[in-house]
């Protein structure tokens, strides 16, 4: 039972956590005033170079993926065997994207402010201590009340990975030439992706032997590893005059939005990652539901189905190393929009055509891996593209815009899906519904699309 006291405790946590984490990103970035303007300079940057920075990058990533993954795992584990709850493996969910529409605006404004490195380093660092912190304080706490660590951490957590997410996808002209973005892009993809196979098993395993304690101690580990990694990467800048200089945040967050007013390519791209996200939610907590409460048939086959996408985002990161950087992008961009609407129908298809088990397994994961495959020939594409067309000096506030787009609408699809599984709608009927939706939706965009596709080539050569 929730007392008067936790919840009074809970919210001054929370207040406490979120100020703690303002104050120590804004007096952290107050030590060393070095305002610049970062044009793309990257030019200078040798192949070599290039190909060592997207090393360490990439080392960075999966080592601090896996551990994060593995991480989330224990910790949902050990909230419910703490408090019973059923929302302890999607906390985070909740938590992460409120940060992000709190955040959006100090995000996107520091990252085109100040130099990346910096703002890396700090978050790391930021991290590192609530990291400690919570090590030291965990085992206070017993049951509901475990809550309370938890959340403080997580919004920290949440607040960090957001200033490093954001300062990474800006810095991409800084740490390799414009012919390894792609590259880049895809390999940090894939190294996530190859986490995401990895976590469960591994983190299960940990779990039975060790407990959750040793996921602390890993995740300090692995924070410790990044922070090292990140200080032999070179960071490539221009300086000159700060052309935000004398202007508010709110002044700085209006310039943002009126570059993205202009590209009606990026508002569209945008538009559809929120319509996008929405419907993805019903594959996140409706895969499990389907198979565990109406099909009856355990959780195997949910671990077949989610490494399934993990295994198409992995191929799909490959392949996009593949393709031409320069070539295909209206098909590279339309035919994935197009696909997610079929790959949909499919996956309610087979839920509906009721398989024995050893059917399920193989055309579940194989529908995912196809899902998988097309979000990330998606994801890089996009991603690919505002690196190379956006200046460096703005490009912090409109992957900011981006990035909440993808998460704020989490927790609506969440209620909004919860709503009819929860109320026994067949899952293979909703999934079908879905792929329509969507189907019908990128069919009427698909000229105004197209239009713009055209429209928005001028960017590619300035």
């Amino acid at each position: 039972m929730v007392t008067p006291s936790f919840c009074i405790a809970f919210l001054l946590c929370c207040i406490f956590a979120t100020l703690l984490s303002i104050l120590s990103f804004v007096l952290l970035l107050k030590l060393k005033q070095s305002i610049i303007t970062r044009g793309q300079c990257n030019l200078e940057i040798s192949l070599h170079e290039s190909n060592q920075q997207i090393l360490k990058d990439v080392s960075s990533n999966f080592i601090g993926s896996l551990s994060s993954n593995m991480f989330a795992y224990g910790l949902g584990l050990m909230l419910l065997d703490q408090t019973g709850l059923a929302i302890s493996f999607g906390i985070d969910m909740v938590i992460t994207p409120i940060v992000g529409l709190l955040f959006l605006i100090p995000v996107g404004n520091l990252t085109d402010r100040y130099p990346h490195k910096k703002i890396l380093t700090y978050s790391i660092v930021i991290r590192l201590l609530a990291l400690i912190i919570f090590a030291c304080f965990i085992d206070f706490f017993h049951g509901l009340y475990k809550l309370v660590p938890v959340i403080i951490f997580l919004i920290i957590n949440a607040i960090s990975i957001n200033f490093s997410n954001t300062s990474y996808s800006a810095a991409v002209h800084e740490l390799v030439n414009d012919k390894k973005i792609q590259k880049l892009s895809s390999l940090t993809q894939g190294s996530i992706s190859l986490s995401q196979i990895l976590a469960p098993a591994i983190g299960v395993a940990l779990y039975s032997i060790f407990g959750f304690d040793f996921f602390i101690y890993l995740e300090i580990l692995a924070t410790l590893l990044t922070f090292l990694i990140l200080q032999t990467m070179h960071f490539h800048y221009n300086h000159s005059s700060n052309n935000s200089s004398g202007k508010t945040s709110l002044d700085d967050f209006k310039s943002g939005l009126s570059y993205v007013n202009k590209r009606k390519l990026i508002k569209y791209i945008i538009t559809m990652a929120v319509v996008i996200n929405f419907i993805f939610t019903a594959l996140n907590m409706g895969v499990p539901y389907v198979i565990k409460s109406q099909l009856h048939l355990g959780n195997g086959p949910v671990g077949f189905l989610q490494s399934g996408m993990a295994i198409g985002t992995l191929a799909g990161s490959f392949l996009m190393l593949a393709l031409p950087e320069k070539k295909w992008f209206a098909q590279k961009l339309l035919i994935p929009l197009l696909s997610f609407g079929i790959e949909f129908i499919l996956l309610g298809s087979v839920f509906l055509e009721k398989f024995d088990l050893w059917h399920l397994n193989i055309w579940g994961t194989v529908t995912m891996i196809l899902i998988g495959l097309t979000l990330a020939i998606l994801n890089i594409t996009v991603q690919v593209r505002l690196q190379k067309t956006v200046p460096t000096h703005i490009l912090g506030r409109v992957m900011a815009l981006l990035t909440t787009a993808n998460t704020s609408v989490m927790p609506l699809g969440t209620l909004f899906y919860t709503f009819f599984f929860q109320n026994n709608f067949n899952g293979g009927y909703i999934f079908i519904v879905n792929g329509i939706i969507l189907s019908i939706y990128t069919v009427v965009l698909f000229p105004v699309l197209l239009k713009n596709i055209k429209l928005d080539n001028q960017y590619i050569d300035q």
